[in-house]
C-alpha cells in the first residue's frame, strides 16, 4: 500500500515494526561480534591476503551472508577487509569491486568529518550513529552499529548497516499526520473553548429566558436535552427530533425507547447513578436513527446548581462517535491478525534455538550466552504478542474459559515461587492463608497474578521489596501485590486500567504496550471480582482484587 494512503494508525504501528527490526538488527549484532566469519578476503601489494576470526563459526558466517544488514570489516586504514552481499546491493556495486577501498568512498564529502569522529569514537568504544551512504543510484540513510573485532593479524573494526529508509519515510508521513492531527485538536479545543465561554456567558439568561437556551441548542450539531432533577426530561432541541423522526409532544420517556436494548441497562444505569450522586453523567449507547439504523453516541450530562448548590436542572448532549468506533474496530481487527500472524513465526523462531541449545556441550560460552538472552527476549514478545490477542478477543467478546474450583492459596503460592525465579534481584514476602478456595479459572487468574508481580517489579526499581497477600474477607478472598516504587498520581488512578494506558514520568520510562492491567480487569469481572488500586506518588502502590468463596 503506499504511503499516501496509509492511515495515521497504520503508519504508527508500521514505525513502530520498524523499531522493533532495528532493535533486532542491534541484538543480532550483539550476538555475532565475538566471531561470526570464519575468513576475510582484501586485495594488497602482495596480492589477496586471508584474515581469519578467532572462535569462527561457519554458521555465522552464513548468518551474516543472508543477513538483511549490511556487514562491513575495515582495518586502521579504513579500508574494506571484508563486506557481506547485503553491503555491496547497498552501495551499487559488485562485491569482487568493493573489498578493498577505503570505505569513506561511500561517505558524501560534507559528511566525511562527522564520518571521521565516528570511525576515531568506534576504535575506542562501542557505538551507533545515523549516517547517510551514498550509493550508486542514491543516498540512503543507515544507521551505523560500530564494534573492533580481533583478527588473527590484529584488530579490525566491525560495522553493521541498517537501512533505514523506509522507517525514515514513515517518520516523515507520521510527522505530516501529527502536525495535521494538532492542527485539528488545536481547531477542536478553540471551538471547545469557543462553546464553553458561549455556554457561560449564556447561563445566567437561561435561569431568565428558556428561549436563549433553545436558540443555543437548535444550532449545534449534538443532539440536546434537558432534565429536571427527578430525570424528567423537559427539553429536546431540534436536532433530536430530526435524529429520531419522534413528534415533539409528551417526549420524557421517548429517549429510552430509542436506546438498543443491548445498551439499556448500563444507560439507566449510570442516569439512575448521576441524578442520586449529581456526577456527571457520561455512557456511550446506540441510538436508533428515524430510518431504524443505530449509531453510536457518547452521552454527557452536567448539573446546574443554584448559589445554594442545589441542582437545578441538568444539560445533556449526545454526539455522534459512529465514524470513531469503526476506526477503531478496524484499529481492533488489525491487532488480531497481525498477532495471529506473529504467534506461528515467534514460535518456530523459539523452536529452532531451543534445539540449538539442546547442542550447548559443543557451542562456545559466548553463543550459549547469547541463545540464553535470545529466548529470554522471545518470551517476552510472545508475552506482548498473547496480550494483543486477548485483547482482541475482549473486543470481539470471545474471551472465553471454563470456571471451576480451584485452590487460591496454592496459586498464590506459585506464583511467588516463580517470581522469585524470574526476578531474582526482588525480594518477596507471600504469607497467603490456608483453605482459600474459590471458583474461577486458574489459567486467568495466574496471568492476573503474575501481571500484577510483573508491574510491582517494573514500577520499584530502587525499593526491591514487594508483598502479596491473600486473606479471606467475610465471604470474599482478597489478594493484594504491594511495592514500594514510583506510585501513582489521582489522574493516573483514574486511567490506569483503560486500554493501552502506560504509567511514565519524567524519571522514568517503562516497556509494554500497556494492555496487561485492562485485560486483568476484564478477567476479573468474568470471574465475578474487581481490581482496585491504593496509591501515592513516591509511596510505591497496592493493587487488589476480591473473588467471591466458593460454595
Amino acid at each position: 500500500m503506499e504511503h499516501s494512503k496509509l492511515t495515521y494508525d497504520e503508519l504508527l504501528s508500521e514505525n513502530h515494526e520498524l523499531r522493533l527490526q532495528l532493535e533486532e538488527a542491534n541484538d543480532a549484532f550483539q550476538a555475532i561480534r565475538t566471531g561470526q566469519v570464519d575468513a576475510l578476503v582484501m586485495q594488497g601489494e602482495n596480492g589477496h591476503q586471508l584474515y581469519t576470526l578467532k572462535t569462527a563459526d561457519q554458521t555465522y558466517r552464513m548468518f551474516i551472508e543472508k543477513m538483511n544488514e549490511g556487514a562491513v570489516t575495515l582495518n586502521h586504514a579504513g579500508l574494506i577487509l571484508y563486506c557481506n552481499s547485503r553491503f555491496a546491493e547497498m552501495v551499487g556495486l559488485p562485491l569482487e569491486k568493493v573489498i578493498g577501498l577505503s570505505f569513506g568512498t561511500f561517505i558524501p564529502c560534507e559528511l566525511h568529518d562527522k564520518f571521521n569522529s565516528l570511525i576515531k569514537n568506534a576504535w575506542q568504544n562501542e557505538c551507533k550513529q545515523e549516517i547517510e551512504l551514498s550509493s550508486k543510484n542514491n543516498m540512503i540513510t543507515c544507521l551505523l552499529s560500530c564494534n573492533t573485532l580481533e583478527l588473527d593479524d590484529g584488530v579490525a573494526l566491525s560495522i553493521i548497516l541498517t537501512d533505514l529508509t523506509v522507517q525514515k519515510n514513515a517518520e516523515r508521513e507520521l510527522k505530516i499526520r501529527n502536525e495535521q492531527l494538532a492542527e485539528a485538536q488545536s481547531i477542536t479545543e478553540k471551538l471547545n473553548d469557543e462553546l464553553e465561554d458561549t455556554v457561560k456567558s449564556r447561563t445566567a439568561d437561561l435561569l431568565i429566558s428558556r428561549e436563549h437556551f433553545k436558540l443555543l441548542a437548535n444550532n449545534i450539531p449534538q443532539m440536546t436535552w434537558t432534565n429536571l432533577p427527578d430525570g424528567k426530561v423537559d427539553f429536546y432541541n431540534q436536532r433530536w427530533f430530526e435524529y429520531t423522526g419522534l413528534k415533539p409532544t409528551n417526549t420524557d420517556s421517548d429517549w429510552q425507547t430509542i436506546i438498543h436494548p443491548d445498551d439499556r441497562p448500563l444507560s439507566m444505569e449510570k442516569y439512575k447513578s448521576a441524578l442520586q450522586t449529581g456526577e456527571v453523567f457520561e455512557v456511550e449507547n446506540r441510538y436508533k436513527r428515524h430510518d431504524g439504523v443505530y449509531r453510536w453516541h457518547l452521552n454527557r450530562a452536567i448539573p446546574l446548581r443554584d448559589e445554594a448548590g442545589e441542582i437545578i436542572f441538568w444539560v445533556g448532549t449526545a454526539t455522534d462517535i459512529e465514524d470513531q468506533k469503526k476506526e477503531l474496530e478496524k484499529k481492533d481487527e488489525f491487532i488480531g491478525i497481525a498477532s495471529h500472524e506473529l504467534k506461528t513465526p515467534l514460535t518456530s523462531v523459539k523452536g529452532y534455538l531451543q534445539i540449538i541449545g539442546h547442542k550447548k556441550e559443543i557451542l562456545p560460552d559466548a553463543v550459549k550466552q547469547y541463545i540464553d538472552k535470545a529466548i529470554t527476549s522471545l518470551n517476552k514478545l510472545q508475552w506482548l504478542v498473547n496480550d494483543l490477542l486477548d485483547v482482541s478477543k475482549i473486543q470481539a467478546g470471545r474471551l472465553e474459559y471454563s470456571l471451576h474450583k480451584i485452590d487460591l492459596t496454592e496459586l498464590v503460592s506459585l506464583c511467588t515461587e516463580n517470581a522469585r525465579h524470574i526476578y531474582p534481584s526482588h525480594v518477596f514476602e507471600s504469607q497467603p492463608e490456608t483453605g482459600l478456595f474459590i471458583t474461577g479459572n486458574e489459567e486467568r487468574l495466574e496471568q492476573v497474578l503474575m501481571n500484577l508481580i510483573s508491574n510491582a517489579v517494573k514500577y520499584s526499581p530502587a525499593n526491591k521489596n514487594i508483598i502479596i497477600k491473600a486473606n479471606k474477607r467475610r465471604n470474599k478472598v482478597r489478594v493484594s501485590v504491594t511495592d514500594f516504587g514510583i506510585g501513582l498520581s489521582e489522574e493516573q488512578k483514574g486511567r490506569i486500567f483503560e486500554r493501552f494506558y502506560r504509567v511514565e514520568d519524567k524519571k522514568y520510562m517503562s516497556s509494554g504496550l500497556g494492555m496487561g492491567l485492562y485485560i486483568s480487569q476484564v478477567i476479573l469481572a468474568n470471574n465475578g471480582g474487581k481490581i482496585r488500586v491504593d496509591s501515592k506518588p513516591g509511596k510505591g502502590a497496592t493493587f487488589y482484587f476480591d473473588l467471591p468463596v466458593s460454595k
